[in-house]
């Protein structure tokens, strides 16, 4: 068998290992075992229930492997082909061997493994294609998405549209998270250690919590507040250039030694310079001004709390939060289904904000709009970003068109999720467009960008 013929037969063995189909899985397994001692692979590499962290540790020198080649570089054709079983078992891994009727803690952290595995095989950064940080809530993805994106490959064609990949993902662990026995798992701590914080498992604990108790509640706050912590991480990165304030110079500087101006002071006692002592004497010192003017801008965030707005809720409880912290934001938030709740006195604290909100639900957003009315005391100086799929109340637009025709900077903004991937109602997408405010790509980027502009 040639290497061409060999390739095509890895191909097809992934597809068929990933349907399921024993007989045939059985027939083609013999040769495939015998394909990679021909290659010098490790056996493991054909085992279903091995990571591909695992073949790496049984042959190290696989590892540089999964990197893509240098552009117009090409590997030797042996090289070529082991690089090609390798990234065929991540996906396998990652799209075909998605555990049974139930799902223990340590298969889920080895899926997460193969998937990034998968990212680096496949050229993307890190958490390029599912970081558990941000995703967004996506379709469920169905054998028959698995079988299509295998297809693809089986074709040579890769693995779809990035955005297609990343909603499989989404789908995928979903399905993973709902097979998992969660709270068995929760109740004990080295299993619950073992968990990989993400943006499924935190939707899961946050539903879940009300019927959690003891350390299965304790484990699970745990979980919820490292996610937390490790997405508020990332999105500081990206808020951390907005601007603090201008200089407020009807402010008399501090006269301490921290605030000293010491080129213009040396500038401006030159003429007091003695050359023959080599001394200059200073009679008049110079601070720097450091008081800030703080024209605060309200920022009144509303976010939808309905079961398709999870992750939404999420990022942008982070997001509030971070903003609250700076000095020329007032920050509120607002959480709503079929009720709302104003959650401001929480908003520096979006762990106790999470815990505090009920999702799920229907959703009709003009409960909201008293709580929000209340907050906008001088209309051109309030920012509100109202965070929905505005699959929603319809009794909702005369009330934005009041908002904008105010002078209120409104910003509707789609599902927020890292990779951008929302849906919006059709008739709100139409009528918010021709009011002059369309509804905003569901990118966390984006909308940090936009806000950043309207706090500025």
């Amino acid at each position: 068998m040639n290497a061409e013929a060999r390739r095509q037969f890895a191909y097809w063995r992934t597809l068929i290992a990933a349907l399921g189909d024993e007989a045939q899985v059985e027939g083609v397994d013999r040769v495939h075992r015998e394909v990679l001692k021909d290659l010098g692979l490790p056996a493991l590499l054909g085992d279903s229930r091995a990571s591909v962290d695992q073949v790496l540790k049984r042959d190290p020198s696989l590892e540089p492997l999964l990197a893509l080649p240098v552009e117009g570089e090409a590997l030797p054709e042996d090289e070529a082909l082991k690089r090609t079983m390798l990234y065929l078992k991540s996906v396998l891994n990652v799209f075909g061997n998605v555990g049974g009727e139930s799902v223990s803690a340590e298969e889920y952290s080895q899926w997460l493994a193969d998937v990034r595995t998968f990212e680096k095989a496949s050229g993307y950064r890190p958490g390029g294609l599912m970081r558990g940080q941000g995703t967004g809530g996506g379709p469920e993805a169905t054998e028959g998405d698995v079988q299509e994106a295998l297809d693809e490959i089986a074709r040579g064609g890769g693995l779809m549209s990035e955005p297609e990949i990343q909603a499989g993902l989404r789908g995928i662990e979903k399905r993973l998270i709902d097979r998992m026995k969660l709270r068995e798992v929760l109740a004990d701590a080295k299993l619950a250690a073992k968990l990989t914080p993400s943006m499924a498992l935190t939707e899961q604990l946050l539903r879940d919590k009300d019927h959690l108790t003891g350390p299965a509640l304790k484990h699970a706050k745990d979980l919820i507040h490292r996610f937390v912590k490790e997405l508020g991480d990332v999105l500081a990165r990206e808020v951390a250039s907005t601007a603090t304030g201008e200089l407020d110079r009807s402010v008399p500087p501090k006269r301490i030694f921290r605030n000293l101006d010491l080129k213009r002071t040396i500038w401006a006692n030159l003429t007091n310079w003695d050359p023959k002592s080599g001394r200059l004497y200073v009679d008049r010192l110079h601070y720097h001004h450091r008081a800030k003017k703080l024209n605060k801008t309200r920022l009144v965030v509303v976010v939808d709390q309905s079961g398709s707005m999870v992750p939404a809720m999420v990022n942008c409880t982070i997001l509030a939060s971070i903003f609250a912290g700076l000095p020329k934001v007032d920050a509120h938030l607002v959480a709503y289904d079929t009720q709302a709740l104003d959650l401001t006195p929480w908003v520096t604290d979006p762990f106790e904000v999470l815990l505090r909100t009920t999702l799920g639900g229907g959703t009709d957003g003009t409960c909201a709009i008293p709580h929000v009315q209340g907050k906008i005391t001088d209309p051109k100086n309030t920012v509100v970003v109202w965070i929905s799929d505005f699959y929603d109340n319809r009794d909702l637009m005369p009330w934005f068109t009041q908002l904008v025709r105010a002078g209120v900077k409104y910003i509707p903004v789609g599902s927020v999720s890292s990779s951008g991937y929302f849906s919006v109602d059709a008739w709100f997408r139409q009528e918010l467009k021709a009011l002059g405010t369309p509804v905003l790509s569901g990118s966390l980027k984006t909308l940090i960008r936009e806000l950043k502009s309207a706090l500025n």
